[in-house]
């Protein structure tokens, strides 16, 4: 057993949208190289949980620590400057200029010359290639526009982006609901691979088979409220669903009341 802290603790985090409580105590926590599957019904809070740890958003109470100190983050930016980006369903990428451009988006690299700024595209190349080999993605060109590849293609630029980057905690909304079985197949391997490389991996996902094929917990959020947090290996798909719906609330409370 380690000593080392959680990569990211939830306590008690609540948000208010007026009178409407859309998250009401969620305290969770995810460590380095952990795969948790969230999940939850429509309306149940995961969308807003996931903005508030990416900074989108800001908690009404609670407090969030990310690698073993308290932080707040009050824009994406802050939160991928600290290590925790977020994959969407439609991706952040720019569709019109290639797969290197898209990698190095905002860090490119520049040599002056004369006090002239020189973009170095060969060696941007050159670390695109190697990123995307060492991850097992194979894309034809690199030079390829991101217009013309395929859904699968293009998430892996950006998990692969992700952690050639020094990303702590990726956040996946819905990854996989466009791609096919093969680009999904793709899509959970390079999860996998980021986790065994020390990443926490939190994905959100209505599929209770990718959810077991990948997470190694189950997070279940209900009406704002953390309702289930158990091992793969120690729930079922009908137990989760269960938890998701309230009906294993509901079965638990006519027991305590048979017995009383």
């Amino acid at each position: 057993m380690t000593d080392q802290p959680p990569l990211l603790r939830l306590e008690n985090i609540t948000r208010n949208f007026g009178a409407i409580e859309a998250l009401r105590g969620v305290s969770f926590d995810i460590s380095r190289g952990e795969v948790v599957a969230l999940l939850g019904d429509n309306g149940a809070g995961k969308s807003t949980l996931v903005k508030i740890i990416a900074g989108g958003l800001e908690a009404t109470s609670g407090r969030m620590l990310f690698d073993g100190e308290e932080r707040k983050f009050y824009s994406p930016a802050e939160a991928k400057a600290a290590g925790i980006e977020t994959v969407y369903q439609d991706l952040s990428l720019c569709t019109n200029v290639d797969v290197v451009a898209n990698f190095f988006m905002g860090r490119e690299i520049v040599k002056h010359y004369f006090g002239i700024p020189v973009l170095q595209e060969k060696a941007m190349f050159e670390a695109v290639d190697k990123a995307l080999a060492n991850a097992g993605t194979h894309i034809p060109s690199l030079r390829t526009n991101v217009e013309h590849l395929s859904g699968g293609q293009r998430q892996a630029i950006e998990l692969n982006r992700f952690v050639h980057w020094g990303g702590k905690l990726v956040l996946l909304d819905e990854p996989f609901a466009a791609l096919g079985v093969e680009q999904t197949r793709r899509g959970l391997g390079m999860i996998q691979r980021g986790a065994t490389r020390g990443v926490g991996v939190v994905v959100i996902t209505h599929i209770m088979a990718q959810a077991f094929q990948d997470g190694d917990r189950m997070v279940v959020i209900r009406q704002g409220k953390v309702a289930g947090d158990v091992a793969r290996g120690q729930t079922s798909p009908d137990e989760v669903i269960s938890m998701m719906t309230g009906e294993a609330l509901i079965g638990r409370a006519q027991e305590a009341r048979s017995q009383a």
